[in-house]
């Protein structure tokens, strides 16, 4: 996770200084979505977030977050709205059964056991391990104090050793 500084003249507030205020956010954005709406589109997700980034540009403050923790908020919130509408795919029929693959069910593993955690672990693993975000904007984009982040993320830990059967 980069907070790269952003060139003197870029702010939030108008066109062109707003698409350099958040380009540098954009590939942690985009790995936020993937993560949190798996099967839904990353890039709509992601385009959602800037629209919403766009007209509430005037609600940023800096003093109370780091822009890429603004924008991974929105984000995340756009993620969960699209998982909300996400419909359930048809059941594949007998004669489309997938040929077994170890590497691909060792990752199915570890999908459905991050499927196991609660919606709080989750978006803390989710934020943390794979959107590379720091304790500091884990915390901003869940709204809660570093010390929930990190014991949040000690609970989910715990919950996938024993989930997975891994021992230490």
């Amino acid at each position: 996770m980069t907070d790269e500084p952003v060139p003197a003249h870029a702010s939030p507030g108008d066109g062109a200084g707003f698409v350099d205020w958040v380009r540098p956010h954009l590939p942690a954005m985009a790995r936020l979505a993937a993560r949190l709406a798996v099967g839904a589109d990353r890039d709509d997700i992601v385009q959602e977030a800037l629209a919403r980034a766009w007209t509430k540009r005037h609600q940023y403050d800096g003093t109370r977050g780091t822009a890429s923790s603004w924008l991974l908020a929105i984000t995340a919130d756009q993620a969960r709205k699209a998982v909300r509408r996400l419909r359930p795919v048809a059941e594949l029929a007998d004669h489309d059964e997938a040929v077994a693959r170890p590497d691909v069910e060792a990752r199915v593993d570890v999908d459905h056991a991050l499927d196991e955690l609660s919606a709080r672990q989750r978006l803390a693993v989710d934020c943390y391990y794979f959107a590379d975000l720091s304790i500091a904007d884990t915390a901003a984009v869940m709204e809660c104090s570093e010390g929930t982040v990190k014991s949040t993320l000690s609970d989910a830990r715990a919950r996938l050793r024993s989930l997975l059967e891994v021992s230490e």
